[in-house]
């Protein structure tokens, strides 16, 4: 039996664009919807695999705490760190903001 196909409706695409901050043309909005559209479908198959027997896993590669010891090394003191920043208070950096308002 074919899994049902998944419909991406506009309103749930326009909602993931508004989320994403993502500001796209009328074509590039259709392409990427089809394109999502078509990923979804391909995923959905997964539904109809018998993995009731398979156990729950984070990594497929086996591996575990690959990651190296955290060391305190010597490094730059906050005056050196904020010596070359165009701005600088309270021994913070002052960059503009990346985010718009979400006021409504």
């Amino acid at each position: 039996m074919m899994p049902k196909k998944l419909i991406l409706t506009d309103d749930a695409f326009a909602t993931l664009i508004k989320q994403a901050n993502v500001f796209l043309s009328d074509e590039e909005a259709k392409n990427i919807k089809n394109q999502l559209s078509e990923a979804l479908d391909a995923v959905s198959i997964l539904k109809e695999l018998p993995t009731d027997q398979v156990g729950k896993t984070s990594s497929a590669s086996g591996l575990s705490n690959v990651l190296r010891e955290d060391v305190a090394q010597p490094s730059l003191t906050q005056e050196e760190a904020l010596s070359n920043a165009s701005v600088a208070h309270d021994g913070y950096f002052i960059v503009n903001s990346v985010f718009e308002s979400q006021d409504n």
